[in-house]
């Protein structure tokens, strides 16, 4: 079998260049590259197809074919369209309809079409829907993440609806999640609760009904065990705990180092919650005195003391964070420092784990909770909050304890359990390992596109072939995108 990964924005090469690096080369090149490369481990065909980039300050992307080494079974693919020079996320919506075109021709000059076309992200889910329709071969929608929501949280952040709509153009991002949603023969969420509760949001109704089971799989990603496990040291594995040496030296009493960790690691994002894990800390005299609070930041070195490059919303959370610390007399007990990178991060786990720590996630919502299942794949225990697919991810609560992450008293609660009673950490340690591995593999993910195919080919998928592609997708393309006006959760523009 022959799967197409359909991805306009995302640039894909042998050396991973700038992968989680930027803004446009997120988690969802990742597992892009991990499930095409596991297809091409079990004997099938993957195509990875991108945008050629023509551009000296990206030559990583100026070839039109390129190949992971070793792997002849992936081929990447780019194709051009628009200016030659590398174009954000953003600025890509008029000319998808040109690169689906030479998609499209590139493989009639081959001679076959694939056998499953799968979008990622909504600009990947809407060329998608026109190479299906010019094929006829079915297609599946991996959102990722969905502009809705994205629009709602800037909305709360008091930016005005213009000015997001004219810097992230969510007019066409929207319109193209609808047609993707509402023509594809499955779209992909990673849990339960994100199928539910993220594609229910008015913006998307009438394009998909979340209820309905014959339009959704539920496929989760996978861990990449290489990085993430117990065993496994990386190249930077001294460099990063010299890092947390350094940041305990600088920030923990001397009495306290060897005392295990909570770990915290998520952007500075007040959803992240981090200052319920704060005030856990600041109302309990146990938890303070059997471990310290290690929050991880990325480009901020020591933010609780020199808040420095903090962007605004980092530095909301921080002004929430500092007087808590501050009032609670936290300093000693607590450390806030930079990591970047994967490798760090599994390190970090490791040390973690060493200690006698846990990873603790309080979220207010976490609609699956990769790094949850990270540190479950290292051995290390974890609690999450108990809304969204982070329940899925734990096994009920099974494989790791779920909190109430507005409630200070549970999160310390349940975070004492674990550092209480080494019987009990190693139980949920054993099983958060155990999980991770059965579960949260890419093979597993891999044969979940599989099967997907197969029932599309036997027509027991399909979505709507009569929802209207925008406007903006066909050629010519119009002068201008579609721009929302007023929102109340729902576009003011129909998706046609």
């Amino acid at each position: 079998m022959r799967v197409a990964f359909v991805n306009p924005q995302g640039n894909f090469d042998p050396n991973n260049s700038y992968l989680a690096s930027h803004p446009d080369f997120g988690g969802q090149l990742v597992y892009v590259r991990e499930v095409a490369r596991m297809l091409g481990e079990m004997g099938h065909q993957s195509d990875i197809l991108t945008r050629r980039v023509a551009d000296p300050g990206w030559p990583e992307f100026a070839g039109s074919t390129d190949a992971y080494p070793g792997e002849e079974n992936v081929r990447i693919l780019r194709i051009p369209c628009g200016p030659d020079r590398f174009l954000p996320k953003e600025e890509l919506w008029p000319y998808l309809g040109e690169w689906a075109e030479g998609v499209a021709a590139l493989y009639r000059e081959e001679g076959a079409w694939p056998d499953l076309w799968t979008g990622h992200y909504a600009d990947g889910g809407l060329a998608a829907a026109l190479l299906s329709e010019a094929s006829g071969v079915p297609f599946t929608f991996t959102g990722h993440s969905l502009g809705a929501w994205k629009l709602d949280g800037l909305l709360q952040e008091s930016e005005d609806l213009p000015a997001a709509d004219a810097r992230y153009n969510f007019g066409a991002r929207i319109a193209a999640e609808r047609a993707a949603m509402a023509r594809s023969a499955a779209n992909v969420a990673n849990s339960s609760a994100e199928r539910r509760e993220q594609y229910d949001h008015p913006a998307y109704h009438g394009a998909v009904d979340p209820t309905d089971d014959g339009r959704f799989a539920v496929i989760p990603p996978g861990v990449d065990f290489g990085i993430f496990d117990p065993g496994a040291r990386s190249e930077h594995e001294e460099e990063t705990r010299e890092s947390i040496r350094s940041a305990h030296e600088r920030d923990i009493d001397p009495e306290r180092r060897g005392l295990p960790a909570v770990i915290a690691w998520s952007r500075l994002d007040p959803k992240k919650n981090h200052l319920s894990l704060v005030e856990a800390f600041a109302g309990s005299n146990e938890l303070r005195a059997r471990a310290n609070l290690v929050m991880i930041t990325r480009g901020l070195e020591d933010p609780l003391r020199d808040p420095g490059d903090a962007s605004g919303e980092e530095r909301s959370v921080l002004d929430a964070l500092i007087p808590v610390v501050e009032r609670a007399d936290l300093w000693g007990r607590v450390s806030a420092f930079g990591l970047s990178g994967q490798t760090a991060l599994a390190a970090l786990y490791r040390w973690g784990v060493e200690t006698g720590g846990v990873f603790c996630l309080p979220a207010e919502y976490e609609p699956f909770g990769m790094t949850v299942v990270e540190a479950m794949a290292v051995g290390l225990p974890v609690v999450a909050t108990q809304n969204g697919g982070t329940r899925e991810t734990t096994d009920g609560g099974r494989a790791g304890l779920l909190a109430d992450p507005h409630d200070p008293g549970d999160i310390a609660a349940k975070l004492l359990r674990l550092l209480s009673d080494g019987e009990t950490w190693r139980t949920y340690a054993d099983r958060a390992l155990k999980r991770a591995r059965d579960l949260y593999n890419w093979r597993r993910t891999a044969e979940g596109y599989l099967e997907l195919a197969e029932e599309a080919r036997r027509g027991e998928r399909g979505g709507d072939p009569s929802f209207p592609i925008p406007d903006f997708a066909r050629r010519p393309a119009p002068a201008g995108l579609p721009r929302l006006r007023g929102w109340e959760g729902q576009p003011e523009r129909s998706a046609g």
